[in-house]
């Protein structure tokens, strides 16, 4: 069985993530940078994590830049996946090594499908004011990440925004303060989709949180989502229904659901004959 699982807001939260104080008993630090923890995650989740990695393989499938990724201590000590999928399927590594025919087949689909990156920058500048945006980045060549003011972010504009740069073969999400613009080539759900061919391994459960999960969530076999986040909020605004359950905690506990179903998805195929594959 495969399990695969975004991480931020899903398995990892950060300090404006975590919705408890940082001095919460239940909390093991997950990433620290300069001896300074900025993501957590749940004890029991890490304790439930660990023991089904010994039995199914588990694969990170992040928006987060290679560099990004790789900083998390959580997974460089403790759990050291053989797949990981990086910056929101644009890169896969493989024993902690770029799989650079990926990287290349993807560069390709950009640049046949989707409009120069410089032509959506423009854009998003037009709605976006300079003293909205905190910090700009182009993501490992591919993508644009924007930490913004939310409070100050012009919601309709920005719906609005989304509708041009699909029209242009870009997605875009807004978690949290930041704003995600991303070709829409640059998936998660490809990347999974050619990862499972590989280790021929199935079925495949899946979590994640943000619209950028979505095709996550939708090419797994099971799936789940915590009740917080861009999915959620679709699911509470009744225009769409999610065929998936979501937890019933909020913020770095919904880990703890989150790996209880997956283990209870395990447990049931196993006596199937079919979790241990």
């Amino acid at each position: 069985m495969i399990y695969a699982s975004d991480l931020d807001r899903t398995l990892i939260y950060s300090l404006n993530a975590i919705g408890v104080p940082e001095n919460t008993p239940g909390l093991v630090p997950a990433e620290v940078v300069d001896g300074k923890t900025v993501s957590y995650i749940s004890q029991k989740a890490l304790a439930d994590l660990m023991e089904l990695t010994s039995r199914i393989i588990f694969m990170p499938v992040t928006t987060r830049t290679i560099a990004q990724y790789k900083r998390i201590n959580l997974f460089q000590d403790t759990i050291i996946p053989d797949y990981a999928i990086t910056s929101n399927g644009g890169n896969i590594l493989i024993g902690g090594e770029v799989d650079k025919s990926w990287g290349a087949s993807v560069g390709r689909l950009v640049q046949n499908e989707s409009a120069a990156a410089e032509e959506v920058r423009m854009h998003v500048r037009s709605v976006v004011h300079e003293e909205w945006i905190i910090s700009e980045r182009y993501c490992d060549d591919l993508f644009y990440t924007f930490v913004v003011v939310r409070d100050l972010l012009p919601m309709d504009e920005i719906t609005n925004l989304a509708e041009r740069l699909y029209d242009l073969g870009w997605r875009v999400s807004l978690q949290g303060r930041k704003l995600y613009v991303v070709p829409a080539a640059v998936n998660k759900s490809d990347a999974i989709v050619h990862v499972r061919r590989t280790v021929r391994s199935e079925p495949m459960v899946a979590s994640g949180d943000s619209l950028l999960d979505k095709s996550l969530l939708e090419s797994a076999d099971y799936a789940i989502a915590p009740c917080h986040g861009e999915i959620f909020a679709e699911q509470q605004s009744g225009l769409v229904k999610s065929r998936y359950p979501f937890t019933k905690q909020a913020g770095v506990f919904a880990g703890d659901e989150i790996l209880q179903y997956v283990n209870m998805i395990y447990n049931n195929l196993t006596v199937l004959g079919v979790g241990p594959l």
